[in-house]
């Protein structure tokens, strides 16, 4: 603690006087003294003397900034703790909201509806009920639905077109036997080829409703070459439209030829048909 001590001494002058101030420290007991001529009452009592550890004398001003430094310190301190605090109490109740929320759609799902019928139960008919609705109307509409060219009346297909030509049977040996169509082998094997092609033309998209038959009319050696004949029927209107596309010899040809590349038996078969062999024409 700082004692002070102020002796005043006038010098015949009542208006001047001098101040001597002593000031003892409690720190080390020295003395530290004043004198300011020219201080006044009033800058005596604004002048705020800061001792430090040591006896010095701190300014006024320079004691102030530390003490706003620390005030102004701790309130960032303290506004951030506030803003922190803030935002772990707003998620705190977003969290307990979502959570509220939740249980009441939880609640409101198992509620009974009907009987011991469920909501969520319900919800679930519902959609399947949809969705078995829709599957049972597009096979009920499938089945139902006519395509247009599929309807065709055969009575009218009157006008017959002739495609000949040969092919060979790479993997069986000629016989006599085969010159004579009237002998049981040469008529079974002529069987299954006019099977062959009729199963050929007969799936086919664009020739099957066109397709009359197909004839086996001779066998010649050179391993055994098959001589045939397709008959195709068209109706009287857009003859000469089937004839120069549908019912062309490109298009009976090609369909055939592809058929052949495409054979699923083994190419050591006896049925077998080599597909560079095939030979076809238009009969006028």
């Amino acid at each position: 603690m700082d004692v002070e001590m102020q002796n005043t001494r006038t010098n015949g002058d009542p208006g001047a006087a001098t101040v001597t101030e002593e000031r003892v420290t409690a720190s080390n007991g020295d003395r530290v003294a004043c004198m300011d001529p020219e201080a006044t009452e009033t800058d005596e009592l604004l002048s705020i003397k800061v001792d430090g550890c040591n006896g010095e004398a701190i300014p006024p001003d320079h004691a102030a900034e530390p003490q706003r430094s620390l005030g102004n310190t701790s309130g960032e301190g303290h506004n951030g703790e506030i803003l922190n605090s803030d935002d772990a109490a707003e998620t705190q109740r977003t969290h307990g909201m979502a959570s509220l929320e939740v249980r009441r759609i939880k609640r409101e799902l198992n509620e009974i509806v009907c009987w011991k019928v469920k909501l969520w139960m319900a919800i679930i008919f519902v959609f399947v009920l949809i969705i078995a609705t829709i599957i049972i109307s597009l096979l009920i509409c499938s089945a139902i639905h006519e395509d247009v060219d599929e309807k065709f009346d055969p009575i009218l297909f009157k006008f017959p077109v002739y495609f000949n030509g040969s092919f060979q049977l790479p993997n069986m040996a000629f016989k006599e036997e085969l010159f004579t169509l009237s002998l049981n082998e040469s008529q079974t094997l002529a069987t299954d080829l006019q099977e062959k092609l009729a199963d050929l033309y007969r799936s086919s998209p664009a020739l099957g409703r066109y397709f009359s038959g197909a004839e086996i009319y001779a066998f010649r050696n050179g391993s055994v070459i098959a001589d045939y004949q397709l008959k195709f029927l068209m109706p009287e209107e857009h003859q000469d439209q089937l004839r120069g596309f549908i019912l062309s010899r490109e298009m009976v040809y090609n369909v055939f030829r592809q058929f052949l590349y495409d054979q699923e038996s083994d190419e050591s078969g006896q049925m077998y048909i080599d597909p560079l062999s095939l030979i076809m024409f238009v009969r006028q």
